[in-house]
């Protein structure tokens, strides 16, 4: 599903997030605070969009996707093979976010955006990303969530339910893709459950902000140090 819709990805959600992906990736990247010299994995990172914003720090950036349709199309886009050569700190991996192919404590931070509820076992996945960080390393999860306002959730849903499927139909390449879409955040638990596995899988200092009225909240966590 995520290879057929990977050429118009990013056009599709800047316009059904009515513009406010970006203002969601550029929240993510201050969260991640990215430097030169660190070492990043930004998973299910999609055609690279949100690991592009990280490279530009000149930090080495990982993204890594399970979707083989959506890494080509990322390296497609910003590899080697890119007009101008493409970005030099970047690289693309495919790689389940449940065994990554990576070694223990590799990086100095992970993040993930809107990936983590369409693995199905999220919270080994959060296990998976605290081994390959570093002891003190950050992780970033900025995810849908479920907005804090009664009468602002029920306007969420019917644009989701009513709204989003037309538009979907218009500017999509599978809108199907996007009723799984509208079902996958349904489903998601809210943004104490969420908080709750991060802790689970052993991150500390972990915390979150509503981003957009609670329609994303950007979780924050940190590796323990080794004893």
């Amino acid at each position: 599903m995520f290879d057929e819709v990977a050429p118009a990805y990013d056009r599709t959600n800047t316009v059904l997030s009515l513009g406010n992906d970006r203002l969601w990736r550029a929240a993510t990247t201050r969260a991640v605070a990215p430097r030169a010299g660190q070492r990043i994995l930004d998973l299910a990172a999609g055609t690279g969009a949100s690991s592009v914003a990280l490279a530009r720090s000149g930090a080495e950036v990982v993204a890594a996707d399970f979707s083989p349709g959506m890494i080509a199309e990322g390296a497609r886009r910003y590899g080697p093979q890119a007009a101008g050569g493409g970005i030099r700190n970047l690289s693309f991996v495919e790689a389940d976010a449940t065994a990554l192919p990576f070694a223990d404590d590799e990086f100095d931070s992970v993040t993930m955006s809107f990936g983590l509820r369409n693995v199905n076992d999220p919270k080994k996945a959060l296990r998976e990303l605290l081994r390959v960080t570093r002891p003190g390393g950050r992780l970033v999860v900025c995810e849908f969530s479920h907005p804090t306002s009664e009468a602002f959730e029920r306007l969420y849903r019917f644009y989701n339910d009513r709204v989003l499927p037309v538009v979907a139909r218009t500017v999509s390449s599978n809108a199907a893709a996007y009723d799984y879409l509208n079902e996958s955040i349904r489903d998601w638990p809210d943004q104490r459950t969420l908080s709750g596995w991060i802790r689970e899988a052993g991150w500390t200092d972990v915390a979150h902000r509503d981003l957009s009225f609670g329609i994303v909240a950007l979780h924050r966590a940190v590796k323990p140090d080794a004893a």
